[in-house]
């Protein structure tokens, strides 16, 4: 055999092996790496209640964080932090602190500021993952269901991150994550008030970003299309016609999945971040190259729906 050929004959499969080695320790110290990159931070989860936010929750306890978990339910909140002080070591982890928390609730937001910040003294990461959802025709809606609808999604969540903005600016650290929906970048028919809140808020974080981001504070945003559970899942077939945008599993997220994104966000201080198959990105493009023909295809769906 030639010697060359018999060369790269040897040296070919050893460059694969090579390469194969170098990628299985860089993915094995990222994992060690996002257990040990939250230890000791000082993180804020609004609806630790909600699946994403127990599994949240659950990653970010055992990766030693100092956490606060909020929610609606002190009950559910107490039972919530028992069972991560149960599953976890505590020599190596912190016991939750704990907040109610309820953005329907306005008048409050003062205090929820105020008990936020005094139970560390200061805070590293604020992830806003509460959300509040309708779906109805609009003049069908009541003036009520939007202002609440409003409350959860935009007035609530903005309040709360510049309440504790002083604080981070005054450190000059801190990290504002905001999981958000596909529909803060585009719409579909019967979720006007919900699309409307979640473009308000995209919108405020995305203004706030240039802000801050000269006192060492990272505002990241995080869109998926459905949060969902494999024991949730439906026929594709059952589905209406723009469903792809929103739908649940295979073209939802799952919590781990989302919280596995969250890692990422919070360890790489990525701004922007969109959870979504090809087919919704592909929307969002449509939407904004091609609107004419996005929006005659959102309206045949209605009509399709209508019959």
């Amino acid at each position: 055999m030639d010697p060359t050929l018999m060369s790269v004959v040897l040296v070919v499969p050893c460059a694969l092996l090579l390469l194969a080695g170098v990628f299985y320790l860089y993915g094995l110290a990222a994992r060690l790496l996002s257990k040990t990159s939250v230890r000791n931070k000082v993180v804020v989860i609004t609806d630790a209640l909600s699946g994403l936010g127990k599994e949240c929750a659950s990653v970010f306890h055992k990766g030693g964080a100092r956490l606060i978990l909020c929610g609606k339910s002190w009950e559910k909140l107490e039972v919530l932090a028992d069972d991560l002080s149960r599953s976890s070591d505590p020599t190596l982890t912190f016991l939750p602190k704990l907040v109610m928390l309820d953005f329907s609730d306005m008048d409050s937001m003062p205090e929820v500021v105020a008990e936020v910040l005094e139970c560390y003294g200061c805070l590293d990461v604020l992830i806003l993952n509460s959300s509040l959802k309708v779906k109805a025709p609009a003049h069908s809606v009541s003036l009520e269901t939007d202002k609440l609808v409003m409350d959860n999604n935009f007035f609530g969540p903005v309040t709360l991150a510049k309440g504790v903005l002083p604080s981070m600016i005054s450190r000059r650290t801190g990290h504002l994550l905001l999981v958000n929906s596909i529909q803060g970048k585009l719409t579909v028919p019967f979720r006007t008030t919900y699309a409307a809140s979640k473009h308000a808020v995209q919108a405020f974080f995305d203004c706030l970003r240039p802000e801050v981001q000269e006192y060492g504070i990272t505002v990241s945003t995080l869109s998926h299309t459905f949060i969902c559970s494999t024991a949730t899942q439906q026929p594709i077939s059952s589905k209406p016609f723009w469903s792809f945008l929103y739908s649940q599993k295979p073209l939802g997220v799952t919590p781990d999945e989302a919280v596995g994104e969250i890692v990422k966000t919070v360890n790489d201080k990525r701004k922007e971040v969109l959870i979504a198959p090809s087919l919704p990105k592909v929307a969002i493009y449509a939407r904004s190259f091609f609107p004419n023909l996005f929006f005659a295809v959102m309206a045949a769906g209605v009509k399709n729906e209508m019959q």
